[in-house]
């Protein structure tokens, strides 16, 4: 049964993320029940607009077996296939390093620190570990071809520094504490073994290395490169642009019918040009230009309801080939419209959690072609990123306090005084293959302010199971699946 993760990416973004083969298809339907205080609806936050700014994705090769010649001996020895096929081998398993590397990062930092640090240290000790062994590994295959040699030293020289970033972010993030000094020093001494190491090789010049600009403008042209021909380059059509030209001529020609009509029996009235025609012909026509919009608009969502309004194709970025299409929808809903399995697990909310909602409705169907991949690979990974910053401008920052009575004594009563921020909580229902046999539906919870997401936790869940539970593994899954496979 196909699955999906749904989790926070950024401050204030949501991931989800599936895997889909050659020849499938799949719905996903994405249900944002927003509260009415938020003041967000089709009138203030366009689909149109949200689309634009609010949802982007990523879509590229994946494989669980890790397809990547670069590690096999077989090839690291007789390097008897192609440039090309090499440096997209090679970019792809720097691809899936990196996001190993984010979503484990990400779990880490998620561990709450309020009581001890100890566990931080523990899985970022885990972590490190897993980094080390992989880029061993990977730098044990060093390539003798010049031209192999080029590719190889811009990805290790990219992988090098980001790994280093990657922990220096980690520990920038907690707070130091002195029963922990060894352990940071530790980690420290790793991010400056491997700036050692890229100095030893020359990645970097001297000047270029004094200058963090230079520096982080080359590590962003090295990323775009590793990502190249790993991810699809997608072309985005707009749906519906000749029938919008057919609704606003039609809309035009009905209005204009009725105002001549209008004319006609003004002129019957009036048998002369006079004052009072010219008022009434004035009105007349400032009363079409009122008119006029709304009623293309609503002519216009009359007959695009329940229609796709974006049109995509998925290509392979170094031979042109068509990975996938896709059709995409964003309207908002009314909760009568929900799938019934949708509107149980929105019931099963908390009483005081049960007011009144928005409703925008995302869906995207894809229809994966069962040729065009490159030689290895059957699987693609889409990445669906969205952005709550749209919303959260319509929310209203923390301005209110609340008192607290914190100590009684016989003379006085001592008082507290605490700023409090206002937060608002948004459901989402994602809706996996619906109406099919095997459709999921799972609720998720999203508590945020105006300043970043506070909590991302599910809360619910309908569906068929076909396999048992499976066990408990460790939080490092990203990467310890890619280690074991090394």
């Amino acid at each position: 049964m196909p699955n999906f993760t749904l989790k926070q990416d950024d401050k204030l973004s949501i991931k989800l993320t599936h895997h889909m083969k050659k020849g499938d298809f799949r719905r996903i339907d994405l249900y944002f029940s927003l509260p009415k205080e938020m003041g967000i609806n089709k009138n203030t936050l366009s689909e149109t607009d949200y689309f634009n700014a609010g949802i982007n994705g990523k879509r590229a090769y994946h494989t669980k077996g890790l397809h990547l010649p670069l590690l096999h001996r077989r090839f690291a020895s007789r390097m008897k296939r192609s440039t090309t096929e090499y440096r997209s081998n090679l970019n792809l398993f720097a691809y899936q390093y990196i996001s190993a590397l984010d979503t484990d990062a990400n779990d880490v930092l998620a561990i709450d620190d309020s009581e001890s640090l100890a566990d931080f240290y523990v899985a970022m000790n885990e972590l490190t570990e897993h980094c080390l062994d992989i880029l061993k590994k990977h730098r044990s295959h060093k390539p003798t071809s010049p031209k192999l040699l080029a590719i190889y030293e811009s990805v290790d020289n990219y992988l090098s520094w980001y790994t280093e970033q990657t922990i220096m972010r980690m520990l920038a993030n907690k707070p130091r504490q002195s029963e922990f000094s060894e352990n940071r020093l530790a980690l420290l001494a790793i991010c400056d073994e491997e700036e050692q190491y890229r100095k030893k090789n020359i990645y970097n010049s001297e000047a270029t290395l004094k200058d963090a600009n230079r520096i982080a403008n080359k590590m962003r042209l090295l990323r775009r490169l590793i990502e190249y021909g790993v991810i699809f380059k997608s072309r985005t059509i707009v749906l519906g642009n000749i029938t919008r030209k057919f609704v606003t001529g039609i809309a035009t020609a009905l209005l204009m019918s009725v105002i001549l009509v209008l004319i006609i029996k003004t002129q019957g009235a009036f048998s002369q040009l006079t004052a009072v025609m010219v008022f009434l012909l004035a009105i007349i026509y400032g009363v079409r230009e009122v008119f006029k919009d709304d009623f293309k608009n609503i002519l216009w969502r009359w007959i695009r309801r329940g229609k796709p309004k974006w049109s995509r194709t998925l290509l392979d970025s170094t031979n042109q080939h068509e990975i996938a299409k896709q059709k995409v929808w964003l309207d908002y809903t009314k909760t009568q419209r929900l799938p019934q399995q949708s509107r149980d697990l929105l019931a099963e909310r908390h009483t005081q959690n049960k007011q009144s909602a928005e409703l925008l409705h995302y869906r995207i169907e894809t229809r994966v072609s069962k040729n065009g991949f490159q030689a290895g690979y059957d699987t693609m990974e889409e990445n669906i990123i969205f952005s709550l910053r749209p919303l959260t401008r319509f929310v209203e920052g923390g301005t209110e306090k609340i008192f607290e009575r914190l100590e009684k004594t016989s003379n006085k009563e001592k008082i507290q005084t605490t700023s409090i921020e206002r937060r608002y909580q948004i459901n989402i229902i994602v809706a996996l293959d619906q109406g099919q046999y095997l459709a999921q539906f799972e609720r998720y919870r999203v508590t945020l302010n105006r300043s970043g997401i506070i909590e991302i936790e599910k809360a619910g869940e309908a569906k068929i199971k076909d396999k048992a539970d499976q066990p408990r593994q460790s939080k490092l899954r990203s990467l310890l699946h890619i280690k074991k496979r090394l």
